[in-house]
């Protein structure tokens, strides 16, 4: 399959690297401000090393790249809040050119489901977005292969940056800004932490999740979320928990029409106290109980693979 990115940060050139291997051929490659575009495929390393030498993927613009030759349109691009901009645009764009759409950047499904999904019903074109929830955790998947009426509620750790910097608080008694410190050091969080330990990203997560669902009966967005974040967090409160065998994470919840985002006491031993960069979701339904999904977002390339997978089923369904 011919694939269009939109976006040239780590998971951005994860997926270009590994296209190939999965048997699909990058014909378009963008940045926020330039793009090299080749119907016949691109060479995918040199373009990347001209970012990192010139600062520029490419001597041609973002708008010919959304106009350029792909069967499906990757958009990796940063999430932003508020109108979804600009990973909405080029998702409308993809999806008017019959082109499917996969989506890692959570904005337009978070923010403006009902207008993708409007026009993904005059499109051609599919959508999908297993990357936006959990990063390698295939949730959405599993909602599917269930039925999401046959779902009563989802409770999970979502955010593998939270889980790591909680995680490590309770193994040694350390404060949150010293491990925020080391996690900034390390590369686990960015130098803005404020989306993971905030619970917007979480927040982002269960609105989409809410939509899939359609509990509320209506278009959820990020205001319709209760938020509470763990920047205010101390590490006595962790060992507290611990004491009673319990442990704390940030924990995203949907059920019936309540969507909050807070941090939780969780048992020691549960599948909701994971660890490290690990995610989890917990999914209760009418029939058959509980069923838990994890993912572990080690890498870009991790994310990259439940990308090429959403791929993968496109070009089956061809």
């Amino acid at each position: 399959m011919q694939l269009g990115i939109i976006g040239a940060g780590a998971v951005g050139q994860a997926v270009a690297s590994l296209a190939a291997e999965y048997g699909h051929t990058v014909t378009t490659l963008a940045d926020s401000e330039s793009a090299v575009v080749d119907s016949d495929g691109l060479d995918v390393e040199t373009a990347f090393k001209n970012k990192e030498s010139e600062g520029i993927i490419g001597n041609q613009d973002t708008e010919e790249a959304i106009e350029g030759s792909y069967e499906a349109l990757i958009e990796v691009t940063p999430t932003t809040i508020g109108n979804a901009e600009p990973a909405f645009s080029h998702v409308k764009a993809a999806l008017e050119r019959d082109r499917h759409v996969v989506l890692s950047n959570k904005g337009p499904m978070a923010e403006r489901y009902g207008d993708v999904r409007s026009l993904e019903r005059d499109s051609e074109g599919v959508v999908k977005f297993e990357a936006t929830v959990g990063g390698t955790m295939p949730v959405l998947s599993t909602i599917s292969a269930l039925g999401s009426n046959h779902i009563t509620g989802i409770r999970g750790a979502f955010n593998s940056r939270a889980n790591f910097i909680l995680s490590r608080m309770a193994a040694e008694s350390l404060e949150y800004e010293h491990v925020l410190a080391e996690a900034e050091e390390l590369g686990v969080v960015k130098e803005d932490s404020s989306f993971d330990v905030e619970g917007i990203e979480t927040a982002l997560s269960c609105s989409i999740l809410a939509n899939v669902l359609d509990q509320a009966g209506q278009e959820i967005a990020l205001d319709d979320v209760a938020i509470k974040g763990i920047d205010h967090l101390p590490s006595s409160t962790l060992e507290l928990a611990q004491e009673d065998g319990r442990t704390i994470r940030l924990i995203g919840e949907i059920k019936d029409d309540r969507i909050h985002v807070g941090p939780q006491l969780v048992s020691g031993n549960g599948p909701l106290a994971v660890t490290n960069l690990r995610t989890v979701a917990q999914l209760e339904t009418k029939y058959a109980g509980q069923t838990s999904v994890s993912g572990d977002r080690s890498s870009e390339y991790a994310v990259a693979t439940t990308i090429l997978r959403d791929v993968q089923q496109l070009e089956r369904s061809r």
